[in-house]
């Protein structure tokens, strides 16, 4: 097509000033690019053109080729390539040629049982008492064997001779269809006599037998209970019944005649209780108060994932408590002594409770309106006691008695209501030749082997 002058000299001119701007255009980038390299300093050449190459690259709406990278050269064997034909047929020939060269023999189709026993065992074949309580009808003294998974019922008045390897109990609870498991705390009704046991690990239920029960008989009752809990008390005139529970640092509160999944009344749990691993628990009904032992593990704030241990203590509530309620008052520091304190005791009519301290090996005393840091009014401790590692303590009224259980040395131990000191105790319930010790393994989680030492190690 032909083009007048005057066509012609205006499409130059449009050319020569696309062409200025073209040449701006290119400067500003050519600068920006030196600038960045004196900047960086280092940016390999090669990158640089690659990276100009990108920028003047312009979408096209179809695939583009960018780069081309060489493969490095491979050493050493590859496979044969195969067809997915001969899958089979290679996999049989791996398998013969490992099994021809003996790296791993043929497996066998036949199944084996193999059954043989240890060449030794580490376990405590004697009952361990964790928890003590009395029939107050008959007199008779329960003990929670937490070791052997059962509950052993012996005469007040039984003293095991010095020389005689251990007392028989007057009947015996237990077997698989007991369903009783790390129990560890113990109330008996004192006006039917009825027999309640905590389950605290392998299994979260409370179970309940009629007083007679005995042998490898079923529960009358169980109550699905949260898990880790541990100690029991009940207030009979509003037929309620207090559980600790361990790991979640609360107090379920249920009614006395609950069972299956029914739901707690009312909990007393939340940052403000300082429940802290709870143990212990015991009614003061008269004052109505609830006295709880602690460990004195808890949860740091609100994340439950992060811990922290605090000392162990004794915190007071009112018997109406739920929710998260600060103590009335506590019991903590160096002069109360506790020491990972379990079961505990209330004595209404001498205003004191008493404290199972488990790894100080003693019973502490304290005034039902101590707080602080205080030292106990009387301690039972030292040699002469025959404490180790008591668990389970109740005062029987009626014969003026305290009566320990300790896990620590397989025996039950009574001593005066006053008893004060490294006192030899009245009486000795033995359930393992004298000289004993428990060996204290309950629910192994692991093993190890300490090879310096030559030692087993088992947390539990």
């Amino acid at each position: 097509m032909a083009l007048s002058a005057t066509q012609g000299e205006r499409m130059i001119r449009n050319f020569n000033l696309q062409a200025k701007r073209f040449g701006v255009l290119t400067g500003s980038l050519l600068g920006g690019a030196a600038l960045y390299v004196l900047l960086m300093g280092n940016v390999a050449a090669p990158e640089l053109a690659d990276a100009s190459k990108a920028a003047l690259r312009s979408a096209s709406g179809a695939p583009q080729l960018v780069a081309v990278a060489p493969l490095q050269a491979m050493d050493g064997e590859m496979c044969e390539w195969m067809p997915a034909s001969a899958e089979s047929s290679l996999m049989a020939a791996l398998q013969q040629d490992r099994t021809q060269s003996g790296a791993v023999p043929a497996r066998s189709t036949a199944s084996v049982a193999i059954e043989r026993e240890p060449v030794r065992q580490i376990r405590d074949t004697y009952p361990t008492f964790s928890a003590i309580a009395q029939d107050a009808r008959t007199g008779d003294i329960f003990m929670q064997d937490e070791n052997l998974f059962g509950i052993r019922v012996f005469d007040r008045l039984d003293n095991t001779p010095p020389n005689a390897a251990f007392t028989e109990p007057k009947r015996y609870l237990g077997g698989h269809n007991t369903k009783l498991e790390f129990n560890c705390g113990l109330y008996i009704d004192p006006k039917t006599g009825d027999i309640y046991s905590v389950n605290n690990d392998t299994t979260d239920t409370l179970v309940i037998f009629e007083a007679n029960a005995k042998g490898d008989v079923p529960p009358d009752r169980e109550l699905r209970t949260p898990h880790g809990t541990y100690g029991i008390a009940v207030d009979e005139g509003k037929q309620e019944m207090y559980l600790t529970v361990e790991h979640t640092n609360a107090i379920a509160v249920f009614n006395k005649y609950a069972q299956g999944t029914d739901k707690a009344l009312r909990e007393i749990r939340g940052l403000s209780t300082h429940l802290a691993d709870p143990h212990g628990v015991s009614l003061d009904i008269k004052n109505q108060l609830i006295l709880v032992t602690n460990h004195g593990n808890t949860l740091e704030g609100q994340n439950p994932t992060y811990g922290k241990f605090i000392p162990p203590a004794i915190t007071v509530y009112p018997m109406s408590a739920k929710g998260d309620i600060a103590p009335l008052r506590t019991i903590a520091g160096a002069k109360t002594m506790l020491n990972w304190p379990a079961h505990i005791w209330v004595d209404e009519g001498r205003g004191e409770f008493y404290v199972a301290n488990d790894a100080d090996h003693s019973i502490l005393v304290f005034g039902i309106e101590d707080q602080g840091d205080v030292a106990p009014r009387r301690m039972i401790r030292g040699a002469n006691t025959q404490l180790r590692n008591p668990m389970g303590v109740f005062v029987d009224l009626q014969n003026d008695e305290l009566w320990v259980s300790n896990m620590g040395n397989h025996r039950a131990t009574v001593y005066p209501r006053t008893a004060n000191g490294n006192v030899a105790p009245k009486r000795v319930i033995r359930s393992a030749p004298q000289g004993k010790i428990a060996q204290a393994i309950g629910n192994p989680g692991a093993v190890g082997y300490d090879s310096k030492r030559e030692q087993v190690l088992v947390p539990n």
